[in-house]
């Protein structure tokens, strides 16, 4: 493994750990602010811009079923100036319980 790929394995884990952690912050430093971003969450559509990006990771965060990812296996790919890691993951939906205040709901 190269410089550029342990670089690259470093961007991505310090993503995972700010996903973990569900810190705005840290993955507001993590999208680049001088060039086009873009994001699919899973079930969602594109999502482009950074604005819209970093609103939906703030919007996942403060949700209490906010799913728990744990990533695995990753391998970096670089071609030229552009970079890809590939890798497993692996999520655990958390849940709310709801209480039936009455007959209904």
């Amino acid at each position: 493994m190269n410089v550029a790929e342990l670089e690259v394995l470093e961007a991505h884990g310090t993503f995972y750990r700010a996903f973990a952690a569900r810190d705005s912050l840290a993955m507001d430093r993590l999208w680049a602010e001088r060039h086009p971003v873009a994001c699919m969450h899973p079930g969602w559509n594109v999502l482009d811009g950074r604005e819209r990006v970093l609103a939906s990771w703030r919007d996942i965060f403060g949700s209490a079923a906010a799913p728990e990812i744990a990533c695995s296996d990753a391998a970096a790919r670089i071609l030229g100036e552009v970079a890809f890691v590939c890798s497993r993951h692996r999520s655990r939906q958390r849940t709310r319980s709801c209480r039936r205040p009455r007959a209904v709901w």
